[in-house]
């Protein structure tokens, strides 16, 4: 049943990740009339729609009562008020992070956003500017991510709450982050225009998609690790290539992209592999 969860989550995790790069870089660059919606409300939204789920799970966990639910909550997060800070900072990095996919996705195509190289900066849509605000974006959040994702595995393993309650404590100070990166950077746009200015149906997708990354990356923290988690990550590299070069036509793969994508599957083929010990040898 562990294995099971693992590999489902760690399968779930690739195809989310390689959703929300194309639909997020798509919603970014389809030009449409009117404002294009903010990205800092669409991370708030999708920290929202986290806690709710999560709250959904817990009930269900509690076998559908409000009572047994309320009771929960209160003693796992009110009651533990030095837990609950534990995840402020990993909270706070990854509010960080899905602010920087958006302003990397806004300025690089799909497949480069994901795998940063040098392939793309001759490009003739996107100015040198553009390309390195971008290529500071995805270093930024990488950096930033591997922190995040090491810190957050050495909680959810080392205490016995569960990893939706976890995720109800990360949702909880990514909004309240959130909302102040709202407030700094969009609020003359959010009082001119309101809060879900530009929002339509991609848009919505596209906060889904990242709030159940939320979730499937905490499962596979919790049931597989970290290290798997990037794995799942860079594999997404290769679905989103193929999807960015026939589909979109913003990409063209060159040898440096094919060497770095046969080192990742490797690596990944290599971390996974369990070779079967050796037999006894017969004495003669």
């Amino acid at each position: 049943m562990f294995a099971n969860l693992k590999y489902v989550s760690l399968g779930i995790l690739v195809f989310q990740t390689t959703s929300l790069v194309l639909t997020m870089r798509y919603s970014r660059t389809l030009k449409e009339e009117g404002p294009r919606y903010l990205s800092s409300t669409a991370v708030v939204v999708a920290e929202l729609l986290k806690i709710m789920a999560c709250i959904l799970l817990v009930y269900k966990d509690s076998k559908c009562s409000l009572r047994a639910l309320n009771r929960v909550l209160h003693d796992e997060i009110l009651n533990k008020p030095m837990e609950t800070l534990k995840l402020a900072i990993p909270s706070g990095i990854y509010t960080l992070q899905n602010n920087l996919l958006y302003v990397a996705l806004s300025n690089l195509d799909a497949a480069t956003y994901q795998w940063p190289s040098d392939s793309q900066l001759d490009s003739k849509e996107l100015s040198a500017g553009s390309q390195f605000v971008g290529l500071m974006a995805v270093l930024t959040a990488c950096f930033s991510s591997g922190f995040a994702g090491v810190y957050f595995e050495k909680i959810l393993k080392e205490t016995k709450q569960s990893v939706w309650i976890r995720n109800i404590q990360l949702g909880f100070f990514g909004s309240i982050f959130g909302l102040m990166g709202v407030y700094i950077y969009d609020g003359e746009l959010v009082s001119k225009n309101g809060f879900f200015q530009g929002y339509n149906r991609l848009t919505w997708i596209v906060v889904v998609l990242q709030a159940l990354g939320g979730l499937v990356i905490a499962a596979v923290i919790k049931y597989a690790d970290n290290i798997l988690k990037g794995f799942a990550t860079s594999l997404s590299i290769i679905l989103s290539t193929l999807i960015s070069y026939f589909w979109l036509q913003d990409f063209v793969p060159t040898s440096v992209f094919f060497l770095g994508a046969i080192l990742v599957i490797t690596a990944t083929f290599l971390y996974g592999y369990d070779p079967k010990p050796a037999g006894n040898p017969t004495k003669a």
